[in-house]
């Protein structure tokens, strides 16, 4: 691994003991004030996993394989663009920072700073996800770590948090975020894949889904206007069901049985792809429900 931008190195905080890291060379660990040491892997990810861990399962090898090809193949590059377009406002300033959390294979991070050079942090806890996600961004910080536990970043550490179909923690976005930063959140909406959704066993939209997204931040964030995106795909049997492999359904789908249920399928089947991109600004200290900050 390549030494780490002290911009970047600066948001950071022990996931142990919440001291600032001290900087290091190139091939070094990660070593806080305090003496607790991370290594980095071999494909450049540092894991801040810490403690008897978390219940949530993480996307398996196979899982993160179809998400990189699908998103390789360009079929959401609409998307990766709007994000990065929508992030861009908010990083144009020498020193900002962005923090892709559940940054999956890195494709959306790819595009915010394919666009805006920044400081950057990827955040997944699955370890097979972040060995694609830091070839990716090699100069981004990419760490394994749980979104659910207090965030490694020092408090004010970023202008931009983007959250891609992934869990929102909002009193830690909230508290990473800089005055006048913005957090955006995909998700989406209804009638998104239904083209396929039933035939490969996907999972469907919950409903009052935009409903949820904003009790979830209530007195963290207030929201700003947004965005919905549709984007027209014509997917091959392959492109199909890395969808529905990548996705909260690859977790229990039988490989076999899809297989079975795409190979039925003609050469291009047109599916539509439905967005809400949603932008936030955390509300000031003083009012926010997180309550003081402290490190």
């Amino acid at each position: 691994m390549e030494s780490m931008p002290a911009a970047s190195l600066a948001a950071l905080v022990c996931p142990v003991c919440r001291s600032p890291f001290e900087a290091g060379g190139p091939g070094r660990p990660l070593v806080c004030a305090a003496g607790h040491s991370f290594d980095a892997a071999k494909q450049g990810y540092f894991n801040f996993l810490t403690g008897k861990g978390t219940v949530f399962e993480a996307d398996s090898a196979a899982m993160v394989a179809a998400r990189f090809d699908f998103l390789s193949a360009g079929h959401y590059r609409g998307l990766a663009e709007a994000v990065a377009e929508l992030a861009a406002s908010f990083l144009a300033g020498a020193g900002t920072a962005v923090l892709d959390a559940g940054t999956g294979t890195g494709h959306y991070l790819r595009a915010v700073l394919n666009r805006t050079p920044a400081a950057a942090v990827g955040l997944d806890i699955s370890k097979f996800a972040l060995r694609r996600a830091a070839r990716l961004n090699p100069e981004a910080v990419n760490l394994v770590g749980d979104v659910w536990q207090p965030l490694p970043l020092a408090d004010d550490a970023v202008d931009v948090v983007t959250v891609v179909f992934a869990p929102r923690n909002a009193p830690e976005f909230a508290r990473v975020l800089r005055p006048g930063g913005r957090l955006i959140v995909v998700t989406p909406r209804p009638g998104h894949l239904a083209e396929i959704a039933g035939q490969t066993g996907m999972l469907g939209i919950e409903p009052a889904k935009e409903e949820r997204l904003a009790a979830t931040l209530a007195g963290h964030f207030q929201a700003h206007p947004g965005r919905e995106l549709d984007l027209a795909l014509s997917l091959t049997p392959a492109d199909v069901a890395n969808l529905a492999l990548m996705g909260p359904a690859g977790h229990h789908l039988d490989r076999g049985a899809l297989a079975a249920r795409v190979a039925g399928l003609p050469a291009r089947t047109a599916v539509s792809a439905r967005f809400r991109i949603s932008l936030f600004e955390p509300l000031p200290v003083q009012t926010n429900a997180a309550g003081p900050r402290s490190m």
